[in-house]
């Protein structure tokens, strides 16, 4: 039976395979024993959902949350223009930072009216706005998985250089990460939507400019007029 077995030309040869994984030890051997495992960590995308793909590290906010009047470079009178709108009018602000981030129509519409709604509902009711930010702070998340961004516990974790375990676990640290997203928008809520418009505008063009055609007006050449004689 078993020189049946080793005569089947269907069934691998044993003498190379074991030559093989000699080889493959002996190579592993060299190098210093065998080859880890590749980590594969939890990623998450915009729409909050997990991916298995290598993470890369996360990057930080291109300015502070107390930033107000962003830096001093090409996007100077953009930093200036988020900042009066979020003073003013925090809800074309949170609107125009929606629209960059979904360009489907309809986009600053749907949550600019809604949020001006929670808006003049909390000021009415409560005398400050404390329903808008229940409503605005799902979009900090998404700009922080979109653009792969560190959140509050992970600077704080890295500056205090504790809950390193913490760190690990994906799941956990995105859960806290989101409850820190919210209340960032409870308790600095015009700062996060400066801090989130900055940010989208530096990383982002505006829908309107990639979807609206350009046309060019080109001046007929110079005619001239043959007189008969």
């Amino acid at each position: 039976m078993a020189n049946s077995e080793e005569s089947n030309p269907l069934l691998p040869n044993q003498e190379l395979e074991s030559g093989s994984k000699d080889e493959k030890k002996s190579s592993t051997a060299k190098n210093g024993g065998p080859l880890p495992h590749a980590a594969v960590p939890m990623g998450w995308t915009a729409d909050g959902l997990p991916v298995g793909e290598l993470m890369m590290e996360r990057s930080k906010w291109d300015s502070g949350i107390f930033s107000c009047l962003g830096r001093n470079d090409e996007f100077c009178s953009s930093d200036l223009e988020v900042c009066l709108l979020g003073s003013v009018a925090p809800c074309v602000l949170y609107g125009t930072n929606v629209e960059r981030l979904g360009s489907a129509p309809g986009t600053f519409a749907n949550h600019c009216l809604p949020y001006t709604g929670f808006y003049l509902m909390g000021n009415a009711f409560f005398g400050w706005n404390c329903f808008a930010p229940l409503f605005s702070f799902p979009t900090r998340t998404a700009i922080r998985r979109k653009f792969n961004l560190e959140g509050s516990c992970e600077a704080l974790a890295r500056s205090c250089g504790c809950c390193g375990s913490f760190l690990e676990d994906e799941v956990r640290h995105e859960q806290w990460e989101t409850a820190c997203d919210f209340a960032t928008h409870v308790f600095c809520h015009a700062c996060a939507l400066c801090q989130e418009g900055r940010e989208v505008r530096r990383r982002l063009p505006h829908p309107g400019f990639m979807n609206t055609p350009v046309f060019v007006m080109i001046p007929p050449g110079g005619q001239t007029m043959s007189h008969g004689a």
